[in-house]
């Protein structure tokens, strides 16, 4: 079976909420979204993950920035890729605030900005890598990668980061396997008391 990629569209609104809800969680109970809605609910983080990937406002979880892996006509993973620049933090909380989202956001947001990095502008972000289960191992994410990468090249970018939880090892593994490195941590105990991991890590890649 060959894997082809293509450019998310609004229509794929329902499958890009499942990928962004199961890479939040990463093995977790509750992951980002579960916090910043207040519930664990699925059908009712789903609900507003759709909607989150098709506001005004161009966050990084804008269906824009996805590309998506079919086999045989079937979705069965995605890849955001994002400038910085462009999906600000700001751009964040308006699609929240967009999406019906009040102040409840602001203390989990600051929680998780202060356990961040100040990440360059001129480098690229990956995000919400994921392949269905059962499709592990096929091929799938390295495919989205090398399109994304190609695309990124074209707009001159030569460094791509990502952001994973520390603990995470299974990511951990998967992003060095394709060649990204460690290259900053940061262990956070506001960060811990919400998502039960001590903190994060950045991880980089020439290309």
């Amino acid at each position: 079976m060959s894997i082809t990629i293509k450019q998310a569209t609004a229509g794929d609104a329902s499958f890009l909420a499942q990928m962004i809800l199961q890479s939040s969680r990463a093995g977790k109970k509750d992951g980002l979204f579960d916090v910043l809605f207040g519930t664990d609910d699925d059908k009712i983080v789903l609900e507003k993950l759709e909607k989150l990937t098709q506001t005004e406002a161009k966050s990084h979880c804008h269906y824009k920035n996805f590309l998506i892996a079919q086999m045989d006509g079937k979705n069965v993973g995605t890849l955001c890729s994002y400038e910085p620049r462009i999906a600000t933090k700001e751009a964040f909380v308006q699609a929240l605030k967009e999406i019906g989202c009040g102040d409840e956001i602001n203390k989990p947001l600051e929680v998780v900005y202060n356990c961040s990095f100040d990440t360059n502008k001129s480098r690229l972000m990956f995000d919400f890598m994921e392949e269905l289960e059962g499709f592990i191992d096929v091929g799938v994410l390295k495919a989205l990668m090398q399109k994304s990468l190609l695309s990124a090249r074209l707009k001159g970018y030569r460094i791509v980061q990502t952001i994973i939880e520390i603990g995470s090892l299974e990511a951990e593994l998967f992003y060095k396997k394709l060649g990204f490195e460690i290259v900053d941590k940061k262990e956070c105990e506001a960060y811990r008391e919400i998502f039960g991991r001590a903190g994060v890590m950045l991880l980089a890649m020439e290309f």
